[in-house]
């Protein structure tokens, strides 16, 4: 087998993994309608997909590290207080403290994200600048957006307003999720051309996402 396809087939692999634990939360709480239960799912999902990444990989990635150990927290107190505040706010918290950590590094010319990200992708400190910047944003852009999602009473207003009837809270945030899965990918795909062009090395970039689970 060639290396190139060495190298390809894990990252179609990672991010099956990255991905599996948002997918079964989801599933589990269509199935069940039931907030606690999926969390149960999601906890035992995000477990697996860091014990499988730790086997593909040999180590713990950064970004994978970080979601997955917000995930078990949220997840383990959402669990432990019968509550499903905690899940949802997971996702404010999380992008909030990565947005302020970007943004900050900035003026400091330190760029964390090449820390997190430089062994996937190699390319100039401008260009980490410029996605620290634009993922900074988003991650920002999020945590606002799941702020408004997460509050059944900002949903419900939102639905009146709109005329689409009477929402179901906890299913509308669960669609935001995976709405914010799909935004994830094009926001990750819009940065290719950045990384392309500020390429240190011939390699093969693909999107980076942002978000790699619940």
């Amino acid at each position: 087998m060639s290396e190139a396809v060495e190298t390809k087939r894990p990252q179609w692999i990672r991010q099956a993994v990255d991905f599996g634990a948002l997918i079964a939360f989801m599933a589990a709480y269509f199935i069940t309608r039931d907030m606690i239960k999926a969390t149960w799912v999601l906890v035992i999902a995000s477990i697996i997909a860091l014990a499988v990444g730790f086997v593909l990989e040999r180590r713990l990635a950064p970004m994978p590290l970080i979601t997955g150990g917000f995930a078990l927290v949220f997840g383990a107190l959402t669990i432990l207080t019968d509550d499903d505040l905690f899940v949802k706010l997971k996702l404010t918290v999380q992008n909030g403290l990565l947005a302020a950590v970007l943004l900050g590094s900035i003026p400091l010319k330190k760029y964390p994200f090449k820390a997190l990200l430089g062994s996937a992708i190699k390319v100039t400190d401008e260009a980490w600048r410029k996605l620290a910047f634009r993922y900074g944003l988003y991650f920002l852009a999020v945590a606002v957006a799941n702020e408004i999602f997460r509050s059944p009473t900002a949903v419900t207003a939102l639905w009146s307003a709109l005329n689409l009837g009477t929402p179901d809270p906890n299913g509308v945030w669960t669609g935001f999720r995976g709405v914010l899965w799909i935004a994830a990918s094009v926001f990750g795909l819009c940065q290719v051309p950045l990384i392309m062009k500020n390429m240190i090395k011939d390699e093969e970039p693909g999107p980076i996402s942002p978000d790699t689970g619940l």
